[in-house]
């Protein structure tokens, strides 16, 4: 039977392929780390206060835009709560925010490789003895967005969202002091998909109802800032390259190995659709659609690069059960197995996709039609999205000590086998050690992809949710982790491709009648009496009980 070509490629070209796909991880790792900028920046942006012609302002989405620069610019009120007699309160002004901020009296825009926009409020609240401030408050804010581009006129802001929305605001007292302010928790406003538009402006407003008790009891609100968070547009032309160089070369391989494939007399094994199966799904996520961004407003573009990684995400980790339970050689005839067999791992890496899935929709589902929208708002919400994130990231933990604890007891099969080594001539002696010493590395590499992947996705579920659950989490990731671990993935998976596809060589070309019995006193160790099992039908069975 022909062999991969694993089994039968030369140890100098393997040395070579080895060498070169080191090169190109370390490439990957070096181009994050010393070309491209950091994955996201911040900006914190102070609100000025302008002067609201009307009391409470009006309904959302209707009214006049208040911009605190530029021809027309609001009329501007200094906001003094040390005195209970101030002449304006909070509900008599407009919090306004224009974005981006200039620097050095330089007008800055945003750039479409920019991709997306995260807006998140901190109020200064100040003490006051007359006025105390319980330590969880709802607050309801009439929150407008609206934006311009280059070129058009300083007053020509066009409606973008609105929403009256409510929020919680926590805050504690540390001293009480007339000269202190409450410590308050960060509010998550909202979350722009794509960043189209040059200019963006938020307008604010605190309406008072004391009928039906909307925001009374607020206390003194001296300031209002908002910290803007979007991906570094330098990181994003460093990403979109990776994607546009990964994109024909995936391709390539794949087409190349699956007629090999389809060269064989043989129907496919079950261990060369899952590889092509993961083969497509990163092919998949290396479409490099965030061109399309640059000349087309696409707002669901962060929730579909989501769904473009989870499906990865699923296909990789269901590869991996598979891969190890099918172990080295490709099995035919009736030895073959289908995924039946592995329905219990599969399942649960479906259902841990499926429930990031649901979360996914019911916060940037919600959010292609209301930018405002926030499952983080309530305590429910939190509660409820910190147990997706928090029950994903046991998963993901379990799911890799599950994957090393079948790799182990594949490598005791193995030792096993080795034991029939010794009665074999030297040339099929040698022949076989080559191939389990080839397979126990590839089986390593196969661990360090998991852990870093595993390690990966956790990170990037603590850095996207801690500006929203208030956490002061000291947490650095650095572009040459995601570069690096985005490159693995793609040399990871070629290196499958090229090394279990089908060999043209055969192992012995006409073995003799010695080697054949040597060949087949190896492939069968007697288990139970009147019972042989193959050497990949041996590790599947224990693999998988």
């Amino acid at each position: 039977m022909q062999g991969t070509i694993i089994e039968n490629l030369s140890g100098k070209k393997l040395s070579v392929l080895v060498v070169l796909l080191i090169i190109a991880q370390v490439i990957c790792f070096l181009i994050g780390g010393l070309i491209a900028p950091k994955p996201a920046t911040s900006q914190n942006i102070l609100s000025t206060a302008c002067k609201d012609d009307r009391i409470n302002g009006s309904e959302p989405g209707l009214g006049k835009w208040y911009y605190p620069r530029g021809r027309g610019a609001c009329r501007t009120v200094e906001m003094n709560y040390y005195n209970l007699e101030s002449q304006y309160q909070a509900f008599q002004v407009v919090w306004t925010f224009q974005m981006p901020l200039p620097r050095d009296d330089i007008a800055f825009d945003y750039s479409r490789w920019q991709q997306n926009l995260i807006g998140v409020l901190q109020i200064e609240v100040v003490y006051h003895s007359q006025l105390q401030l319980a330590p969880i408050t709802p607050i309801v804010l009439d929150a407008r967005l609206a934006y311009r581009n280059i070129g058009d006129p300083d007053n020509a802001w066009k409606p973008y969202a609105a929403s009256k929305i409510e929020r919680n605001l926590e805050c504690v007292l540390n001293d009480q002091s007339e000269s202190y302010s409450y410590n308050c928790s960060m509010i998550p406003l909202f979350e722009l998909g794509s960043l189209y538009h040059d200019f963006y402006l938020l307008n604010i407003r605190l309406p008072i109802d004391t009928d039906r008790n909307i925001n009374v009891g607020i206390g003194h609100i001296s300031d209002i800032w908002l910290t803007v968070i979007n991906q570094n547009g330098g990181f994003t032309k460093i990403w979109v390259s990776l994607k546009t160089i990964f994109f024909p070369i995936v391709l390539c391989f794949l087409a190349w190995y699956w007629r090999r494939i389809h060269l064989l007399s043989r129907s496919p094994a079950l261990l060369e659709y899952m590889l092509l199966a993961v083969g497509l799904a990163l092919s998949f996520l290396n479409m490099p659609l965030e061109y399309l961004t640059l000349s087309y407003d696409m707002p669901f573009m962060l929730l579909l690069s989501d769904i473009r990684q989870g499906v990865f995400y699923a296909v990789l980790l269901s590869f991996w059960l598979v891969f190890a339970g099918e172990h080295l050689m490709i099995q035919d005839g009736d030895q073959r197995t289908s995924l039946k067999c592995y329905w219990r791992h599969l399942s649960a890496v479906f259902v841990g996709c499926l429930s990031l899935f649901i979360f996914d929709m019911c916060e940037r589902g919600v959010q292609l039609r209301n930018p405002f929208f926030s499952i983080w708002v309530s305590s429910i919400g939190t509660k409820l999205a910190l147990s997706f994130i928090i029950l994903a990231g046991i998963s993901a933990g379990m799911y890799l000590l599950f994957l090393t604890y079948m790799i182990w007891k594949v490598f005791i099969n193995i030792s096993i086998k080795r034991a029939a080594l010794p009665s074999m001539s030297s040339a099929r002696r040698l022949h076989y050690e080559g191939i389990i010493y080839r397979f126990k590395f590839l089986m390593i590499a196969t661990l360090l992809c998991a852990s870093l992947t595993v390690i990966g996705f956790i990170l990037g579920q603590v850095a996207e949710g801690q500006f929203k659950w208030d956490e002061d989490i000291e947490l650095e990731t650095t572009s040459a982790f995601f570069t690096g671990v985005y490159g693995m993935w793609n040399i990871y998976i070629l290196a499958l491709l090229c090394l279990y596809a089908p060999s043209h060589k055969k192992w012995p070309a006409e073995p003799s009648d010695q080697s054949l019995s040597e060949e087949i006193e190896f492939a069968r160790l007697p288990t139970e009496p009147n019972e042989m099992l193959s050497l990949t039908a041996f590790a599947r069975k224990t693999a998988t009980e």
